[in-house]
């Protein structure tokens, strides 16, 4: 994602993001009373996710290397150097339209053989590998053994038969097929402005030719915002459709077994703080209706979700001190709802998948590479499992501040740590806890690879109270905490969680907990599991 609050906004815009109140998590204002007995073995299931349900985005423009959303500790510096913008000419590309230059910092391509890099992706998988953003819609594949030096005609950057190499390499060895979008500028066109599969048929063909695997496909990355992504001046949703028809019938005949996304809008949930909320000049947002409306044949309806933007692209968004708030944890629920009725309109049964989302637009907030976004980034995983929402992709793996890795040593976030514990512990059949309330937010789901058994995620996003919930089963613990809150560093039942020789992972050691009442001190997370629950809904 790039576009976001731009200050020249339109009134076209801003209509665009209408306001959505509804909220599907159910927040209460009472809660779960000491009497009140959550029995694991009777929760009732409510729905399934993809068994790759948690997954990452590596951008594009980290395979070809180019200009990425500069870190805060790099902020004040100058942007690239000369030096920095030579080595990079031949693959990295420019600001997307009407993106300053200054947010953004020269990064070589990603070391995608790197032992540590791979070995910490793989403990997250099975997983998808995110292949795209807005710099792939301008991205040109060579399989040339001698690349060009500089893009084509109506393209921004270069992607090489090496570097290609590499992600496939990758895919296959953290278990992650990949999933991406196609290039879509003014190259890829035809005289009278029609998309053409050509450049697509290449790339895809030599990427089957070497064992990869594409597991899904969208024609765009973000239409939502078409002329920033590299499409024609005025290009609008009768040219998508007429595009995407072309896009469909291509896959359908040569990539059968490749799922259709679409159709992979971003930002259209509420005036207030959607990030497709302003436009330079004519720039105007595509509604994710009208863009729908001709992507019916696709699998999944696919959206990406930030709940602000950050501020190296506006003077306001959320700060820290709202990041345990109902209202930007309700977020997630905002965007879908708004999306849902779209969905439900033009592409009525589809499953969802959010293809891109973070803490933030333009390489996250601050305090995104700290334990504080965690409660985001896990209440985000257990709100959308819940509802219909199959995959989600988190921006990124490893660049920028929202990365679950450093982008420089690939040392693991607080997120990471997170993610961790939800892959190893929450299976694919999503449970029905009851509602959540503030200080409580509770999600359960099937114990991954315990026939039976059950596993609750318990987020205390209050700051000073603690709360419990009385339980009739006995429980293996794993406590999440840092202090402060906003720290880079995170404990697992008081243990600093940190990588031991040779990047081992540690031991994630639990406490056993007796059935009764369970106490959640402030901001904390907990994952509570129970492999002899018995419940029916987990035995399949």
């Amino acid at each position: 994602m790039t576009k976001v609050d731009i200050k020249k906004s339109n009134d076209v815009v801003t209509k665009a993001c209408a306001t959505v109140t509804t909220v599907a998590l159910g927040l209460v204002a009472g809660g779960y009373a000491s009497a009140e007995l959550i029995t694991p073995s009777k929760l009732q299931q409510i729905s399934t996710v993809d068994d790759r349900f948690q997954s990452y985005n590596i951008e594009m423009l980290e395979v070809t290397g180019g200009r990425f959303w500069k870190p805060y500790k790099d902020i004040k510096k100058t942007s690239a150097s000369a030096s920095d913008q030579a080595t990079g000419a031949a693959s990295s590309t420019a600001a997307p339209a009407g993106m300053s230059p200054d947010l953004y910092q020269y990064r070589p391509p990603i070391d995608l053989t790197n032992r540590r890099l791979r070995a910490l992706a793989r403990h997250l998988g099975p997983a998808y590998v995110r292949v795209s953003g807005t710099w792939a819609n301008t991205t040109y594949f060579t399989d040339a053994k001698t690349p060009p030096k500089s893009p084509p005609e109506g393209y921004n950057g270069v992607l090489t038969r090496d570097q290609w190499l590499g992600a496939i390499a990758f895919s296959r060895a953290v278990d992650a097929p990949i999933v991406t979008s196609l290039p879509t500028s003014a190259g890829t066109r035809s005289p009278d402005g029609v998309w053409r599969p050509d450049q697509a048929r290449r790339w895809l063909a030599f990427t089957m030719a070497h064992g990869g695997t594409i597991a899904a496909a969208e024609y765009f990355n973000e239409p939502t915002l078409a002329f920033m992504g590299g499409a024609p001046k005025g290009y609008d949703a009768t040219a998508f459709g007429r595009d995407f028809k072309v896009f469909d019938a291509f896959m359908r005949k040569e990539y059968p077994r490749v799922r259709i996304l679409g159709p992979g809008s971003v930002g259209e949930a509420d005036a207030s703080w959607c990030v497709a909320s302003g436009g330079y000049g004519e720039m105007t947002v595509l509604k994710a209706g009208d863009l729908a409306a001709f992507t019916g044949d696709a699998d999944a309806f696919s959206y990406h979700h930030y709940g602000a933007a950050s501020k190296r692209c506006t003077a306001t968004g959320t700060s820290a001190a709202d990041a345990l708030s109902e209202d930007w944890l309700g977020r997630t629920d905002k965007t879908l709802a708004y999306y849902r009725a779209v969905r439900d309109k033009a592409m009525p049964g589809k499953p969802f998948w959010n293809t891109e989302t973070a803490d933030a637009a333009c390489g996250g907030n601050p305090w995104a590479g700290t334990f504080l976004d965690t409660f985001r980034y896990l209440d985000q995983l257990g709100r959308l499992a819940r509802q219909d929402v199959k995959v989600v992709i988190h921006n990124t793996l490893a660049a920028s501040d929202y990365g679950l890795l450093d982008e420089r040593t690939y040392a693991p976030k607080p997120n990471y740590w997170g993610g961790l514990l939800w892959r190893r512990l929450m299976g694919t059949t999503v449970l029905d806890v009851g509602p959540s309330r503030e200080g409580l937010h509770l999600y359960a789901q099937c114990l991954r690879d315990k026939p039976g058994g059950v596993a609750l995620l318990a987020i205390n996003n209050s700051r000073s109270a603690s709360t419990a919930i009385d339980l009739d089963a006995a429980s293996l613990r794993y406590t999440l905490t840092a202090d402060p809150v906003q720290s880079e560093t995170v404990k697992l039942n008081d243990a600093v969680l940190e990588l031991g020789p040779n990047d081992a992972l540690p031991e994630l050691k639990a406490q056993a907990t007796a059935a009764g009442s369970v106490t959640f001190a402030p901001a904390t997370i907990t994952f509570l599991a129970m492999p002899e629950a018995a419940n029916t809904a987990c035995k399949r």
